[in-house]
């Protein structure tokens, strides 16, 4: 390439740039770069990323290249930027131009995305041609994930292929100065998505007037069901407690918390205590439902999180949330629209027949959703943001697993309730939205929804499926009869490998897995597990002592019954559980005296349940974890002593046990004594995080491990968490918590594909 004397060197380069970059507004971003460094070439997108050939001096070609990974637009995730010289075509502008029909399957899908601060302006300017338009949305927001269905991301394979652009929104869309250039999503009142209210006996209205009517329903003390962005919600004005009340009764949700909608920060502020990070986590482009300390004054009704101290509170997502929360009550019921246990609803006729007997009115729109995402959920813990639940605005973004890029798939299809299902490419793993229990048929049909889905997006073939132990899963049982070769994985092992994966990590850790109940490796019910763990293998180090649990899946159903199983084991009488009916409790005795249907389980959350029965909560659960979750909303913040325990030390190649009877005679005493349960709750909690920490250090000292890794449900406790990670830190431990996945089973499919990845490459010398 010779120039002539005194001319800058002209070059040309190919280069592909690999993440999150399409519909982020990648290729303008680009276009944008190369005509103010007068640079030729092209940008278009196809199933591998962006791919952009340049021509120019060679300084601004190669700068050009560097702006890419250094600063590229805040909704894009760039993994990486490959360069390579080409031959001089002789180029004289710069074009965008359609994407390729190449089918490599590389390219990621970005995240649904709330509406940005330009489209928010339009929204209420009334100079503006979208005025109170309910689907603006621009390549810096909007929906994404749940409105493709397959690779590159264009509007042909988006649901918005229904909708044909008017001229107006046709020019933003193909001006590549424009910032709705493609964006997929683009429309306007003219040519897009129109809103409609239905209720029974009443004509069906449109647009503003359906909007005035579903305010009009909430103010009233009605409850609205709602197409938002992955599916339906219920939503009810949150200050009228009648209305709540009757949300609940018809949803069939006695107890479990309902999560809010507020109109702004100002709102939200009114009903929690928000802390610097949980501002940025509420603001973010993801708007999760954020888990908040609830203000004593709080202008919300009893029923909205009975017993509990932390309410759910998230802001507006959608354009169509913003105007229903300007208009209507400024704090909103804002729960998924479904039945109890079912998944969220997300398509129109599906929505008004399984909510015709809950909602008085319904607000749809003719834009289809095509894959259901319900809302995440996250809570502050030890500063950072820990997710509870994954879904909506952070998947599908892959999370890098510590696997060789060129790995086989692995298809992971997760645990029995919190399913989510996961899938690897090379050293990427994607995450499905929360599908929820595989014991209702709707979910299972959302379960293979997602596995089709997912693989399809993907453009992967699977060559192994991991799953869970348990025999009885319905995940389990699909596995066998996919006719892929299977990779067990036992569930607590999977619940630590997934911490270790999503921190890039592989190395040997002590692994504290604590949680309700999962199945051991020859069938036995486990549950608080500490282990010697790597994404290879795993071995028991040691566990809490086993407590008997009459009934069985009662025992979970009603935390007396485990309760009673305990004083017995500690040599207490059953006096603690004077509320019972005394007849009810005499048959508890007889089923542990005569081991009739009583199975022994290590779990950590039967500990929680036995202690919280203890406190009073002596009824039957009615969403699981409720009686921990109760529990720890007394537990007080002052320090606290810890209650008597004992490690039991199995010899040198047995498990040890953590024997907590010493603590339960200790309650038992203290109750009888009429020590408040605030005072036992604070010291249960310093009791469990001091087991943390006795048996961390205990495995230390034999298999010289200075990682700690915490996961499974009881780590969404944040008492523990806290206090447990400070006494390990003190003593010079490393301790990984979960952050990008939920550290219940909703984590557990992401573990499972690590470790099946990982032994793969073992076995074929890749790593």
């Amino acid at each position: 390439m010779s120039t002539a004397l005194g001319e800058a060197e002209q070059i040309r380069l190919k280069i592909r740039v690999r993440g999150i970059v399409q519909g982020v507004g990648f290729r303008p971003f680009v276009y944008r770069i190369a005509l103010s460094r007068g640079l030729a070439g092209f940008v278009r997108n196809d199933a591998d990323g962006v791919w952009i050939e340049v021509e120019g001096t060679e300084e601004n070609a190669r700068a050009l290249a560097r702006e890419l990974a250094v600063g590229p637009p805040p909704l894009s995730a760039v993994r990486a930027v490959e360069v390579e010289d080409l031959s001089l075509t002789g180029d004289s502008d710069f074009r965008v131009i359609e994407s390729g029909p190449e089918t490599s399957g590389r390219a990621a899908i970005p995240v649904d995305t709330a509406t940005c601060d330009a489209c928010l302006h339009e929204l209420f300017d009334r100079g503006d041609r979208r005025f109170r338009y309910p689907f603006v949305n621009c390549t810096d927001c909007g929906p994404r994930y749940t409105i493709v269905r397959e690779t590159p991301y264009d509007r042909g394979k988006t649901t918005m292929d229904a909708f044909d652009l008017c001229g107006p929104c046709r020019a933003e869309y193909e001006d590549p100065g424009d910032r709705r250039f493609h964006a997929e999503p683009n429309a306007c009142r003219d040519c897009g998505p129109r809103l409609e209210l239905t209720r029974p006996g009443a004509p069906a209205l449109s647009e503003e007037d359906a909007l005035a009517a579903a305010v009009a329903v909430l103010t009233a003390g009605g409850i609205l069901a709602l197409k938002g962005l992955g599916g339906f919600h219920l939503a009810a004005d949150a200050r009228d407690g009648a209305a709540v009340a009757r949300l609940r009764a018809r949803k069939g949700r006695p107890s479990k918390p309902f999560a809010l909608m507020a109109r702004d920060l100002s709102a939200a502020r009114t009903v929690g205590e928000i802390s610097p990070e949980a501002e940025r986590a509420m603001t973010s482009p993801a708007r999760p439902i954020v888990l908040l300390r609830r203000r004593r004054q709080a202008p919300i009704a009893e029923e909205v999180a009975p017993n509990l101290r932390e309410v759910g509170v998230m802001l507006p997502h959608t354009p169509l949330h913003h105007l229903l929360l300007s208009d209507g009550p400024p704090l909103l019921v804002m729960t998924s629209g479904n039945l109890s246990e079912e998944p969220i609803a997300r398509q129109n006729d599906e929505a008004l027949s399984k909510l015709r007997g809950v909602a008085d009115a319904f607000l749809t729109h003719d834009r289809e959703i095509h894959t259901r995402a319900d809302d995440s959920v996250v809570r502050i813990v030890a500063g950072e943001t820990q997710l509870i639940r994954r879904s909506r605005g952070f998947v599908p973004e892959p999370i890098r697993i510590p696997v060789p890029s060129a790995s086989a798939s692995v298809l992971a299809v997760g645990p029995g309730l919190k399913n989510t299902v996961c899938v690897t490419r090379g050293d990427e793993a994607f995450l499905s939205p929360h599908v929820g229990d595989l014991q209702n048929p709707e979910a299972v049909g959302f379960f293979e929804e997602v596995v089709e889905k997912l693989k399809r997006l993907l453009s992967v073939v699977p060559s192994a499926v991991a799953h869970d132990l348990h025999p009885d899963y319905f995940s389990t049982r699909w596995a066998a009869a996919s006719g892929l070769p299977r990779e067990p994985v036992q569930h607590h092992h999977a619940h630590v490998a997934a911490c270790l994966a999503e921190h890039g990590r592989s190395d040997a850790a002590i692994g504290i897995a604590f949680d309700g109940t999962g199945c051991g490796p020859s069938g036995e019910l486990w549950g608080g597990e500490i282990l010697t763990a790597d994404l290879m293998d795993f071995r028991r180090a040691g566990h809490l002592r086993a407590l008997r649990l009459p009934g069985g899946e009662a025992a979970i159903r009603q935390p007396w019954r485990t309760a009673a199983g305990a004083l017995l084991d500690a040599g207490e009488t059953l006096e603690a559980l004077g509320s019972v009916e005394r007849g009810r409790v005499h048959a508890i005795r007889q089923m542990l005296e005569k081991n009739l249907r009583s199975p022994e389980a290590t779990g950590a959350g039967r500990w929680f349940d036995v202690v919280a029965a203890l406190c009073g909560f002596r009824g039957a659960i009615t969403y699981e974890g409720q009686a921990a979750a109760e529990l720890e909303a007394l537990a007080g913040e002052d320090g606290a002593d810890s209650y008597p325990f004992e490690l039991v030390d199995g010899g040198r190649d047995a498990p040890f046990e953590v024997d907590l009877r010493p603590m339960v005679l200790e309650i038992a005493r203290a109750r009888r004594g009429g020590t408040p349960v605030r005072d036992v709750s604070s010291r249960f909690h310093e009791t469990m995080a001091r087991v943390v920490s006795e048996s961390a250090r205990f495995v230390r000292k034999r298999a010289g491990l200075e990682t700690a890794v915490f996961s499974g449900g009881c780590f969404q406790n944040r008492t523990l968490t806290e206090r447990a990670k400070q006494l390990l830190e003190s003593d010079g431990f490393e301790v990984l918590i979960h952050r990008r996945v939920p550290a219940n089973d909703g984590g557990v499919s992401l573990g499972q594909a690590a470790v099946a990845a990982f032994r793969l490459a073992r076995r074929e010398g890749r790593i």
